[in-house]
């Protein structure tokens, strides 16, 4: 019998688990990798962009337009408009424009992580630099309150001749003499 707003489960259901992670369903769709299909579209944005590709292009262009005007009447596939020409250059350039896109926002997040690795990086060199400032300030200033040789010396020779004048010590003639 079950409780008022509760059903009752069948009992050849297995009770569903909350702190367990879900098995994945088989999908029908293939396996989408976003960053082989960023790396693909670098590569082609990159083949796009070189001289290797316009000259290709262009060779291309030449010889799609020199057969269809020279070639025997039969063996035309594309009449004077040109029309599927036409219709080739723009579905390359309708896949071209994203995939450069793409390739471009890449090249963004990559900068923009080597941005702020190159300001954290800024920062550690400004902190130790003030670091070293500060130690070097400190040393100095420790340095300054240390009595150096020169000085010492200068201290012993200025208490010598106030003991000679007091006559503390005998001097060495008068010691001689005894």
């Amino acid at each position: 019998m079950a409780e008022r707003g509760r059903e009752e489960r069948p009992a050849d259901r297995p009770r569903v688990r909350l702190d367990l992670p879900r098995v994945k369903r088989r999908s029908w769709l293939p396996a989408y990798d976003p960053e082989a299909f960023g790396r693909t579209s670098e590569r082609i944005a990159r083949f796009l962009g070189t001289g290797r590709f316009i000259v290709w292009m262009t060779v291309v262009i030449i010889l799609w337009v020199l057969w269809n005007t020279t070639a025997p009447g039969h063996l035309r596939f594309d009449n004077y408009p040109f029309i599927f020409l036409t219709l080739m250059l723009s579905l390359q350039a309708s896949y071209a424009a994203p995939l450069i896109l793409l390739a471009q926002n890449r090249q963004d997040d990559r900068d923009r992580v080597n941005l702020e690795q190159d300001r954290k990086q800024n920062e550690r060199s400004i902190a130790d630099t003030e670091y070293l400032t500060r130690e070097v300030a400190g040393l100095r200033m420790g340095l300054g309150e240390v009595a150096t040789r020169d000085w010492i010396r200068s201290e012993f020779q200025e208490l010598v001749k106030e003991l000679e004048q007091r006559r503390v010590f005998p001097r060495e003639s008068e010691e001689r003499d005894r």
